[in-house]
C-alpha cells in the first residue's frame, strides 16, 4: 500500500515509537492522526508534522470509535492503524513482604496494553471493512508486542501477559480480517530508547544496549518505523510477529 494521501491512525504517537512512527507516515505522505492521553506533547507532535491529535483513552470503546469517526471525517476512512499506546509498569505476583500484589495493576496494564489494542483495531476495522479497495487490499493493522512476549523477566508478569496476548491475536485476526482485505501485523520490540529509559543515566543505557549481541546498542524508534513502513508496503505480510530485537534472549532479571 502506497503511504500517499492514505489516512492513518498511530495510538501512543505522543512520544517513543509511535511518535517516531506517526513522523515517517507522515513524511511517506499518509495523513495522520494521533492518539494519545499526553495532550501536551500529543498536540506538539501533531503540530510538528502536520497531523491530528485527539485525547483518547485506548480502553474506553465510546472514546474510540468517536476519535476514529472524526479522523475519518478529517481524513477520509483510515487505511493504516498503528497501535503503540501501552504501559510497562513492573510489580512482581508476590511482593518482599511474601503478600500477594494488588490484582489491580495486573488488570490495568492487561486493559491498557492487550485490550485497549483490541478495542482500537475493531473500531477501526468497523469503519474500514466495507470501504473501496486500494489495489488488492483495503488496509493493514500494525500491533505493537514486545521480546518480553517470549521471554518475559522477573517482575513483568502483567506486561508479559499483555504482550503475549497480542501475539496471539494476531493470526486469528489476521484470518477473520482476510475476508476484508484488511492485514494484522504484530511487532515484537527487544530494548528501544524511550522516554523512560531516557531518565536512566547514561552508564545505565549503555549497559542495556550491550545486552544486545548486534547491534550492541538500545534500538532507535525510527528503525520501529522503518520496519512498520517496510510491512505497510508489503502485501503478503500478514499474520505474523516479527521480532525487531538484535538478536537479544531477555535474561531472568
Amino acid at each position: 500500500m502506497e503511504l500517499s494521501q492514505v489516512a492513518a491512525i498511530v495510538t501512543g504517537g505522543a512520544s517513543g515509537l509511535g511518535a517516531a512512527t506517526a513522523d515517517r507516515l507522515a513524511h511517506g505522505g499518509a495523513n495522520v492522526t494521533i492518539f494519545d492521553m499526553n495532550a501536551d506533547l500529543g498536540d506538539a507532535k501533531a503540530k510538528e508534522i502536520g497531523a491530528r491529535f485527539a485525547l483518547v483513552d485506548v480502553a474506553d470503546e465510546a472514546a474510540v470509535k468517536t476519535a476514529v469517526a472524526q479522523a475519518e471525517a478529517a481524513h477520509g476512512v483510515a487505511r493504516v492503524l498503528v497501535n503503540c499506546a501501552g504501559v510497562a509498569t513492573p510489580g512482581k505476583v508476590i511482593g518482599r513482604d511474601g503478600k500477594a500484589s494488588a490484582l489491580a495493576d495486573f488488570s490495568r496494564i492487561v486493559t491498557i496494553n492487550l485490550v485497549g489494542t483490541l478495542n482500537v483495531l475493531a473500531a477501526f476495522a468497523e469503519r474500514l471493512h466495507d470501504a473501496e479497495t486500494l489495489g488488492e487490499e483495503r488496509g493493514v493493522i500494525v500491533n505493537t508486542a514486545s521480546v518480553a512476549a517470549y521471554d518475559g523477566q522477573i517482575g513483568q508478569a502483567g506486561y508479559a501477559a499483555s504482550k503475549g496476548g497480542i501475539v496471539a491475536i494476531t493470526l486469528p485476526v489476521a484470518r477473520e480480517f482476510a475476508r476484508y482485505g484488511i492485514r494484522v501485523m504484530a511487532i515484537a520490540p527487544g530494548i528501544f530508547w524511550t522516554p523512560l529509559l531516557a531518565g536512566l543515566p547514561q552508564d545505565a543505557q549503555d549497559s542495556l544496549g550491550k545486552q544486545v549481541p548486534f547491534p550492541s546498542r538500545l534500538g532507535k524508534p525510527e528503525e520501529y518505523a522503518q520496519l512498520v513502513e517496510s510491512i505497510v508496503a508489503n502485501p503478503m505480510l500478514n499474520g505474523e510477529v516479527i521480532r525487531l530485537d538484535g538478536a537479544i534472549r531477555m535474561a531472568p532479571r
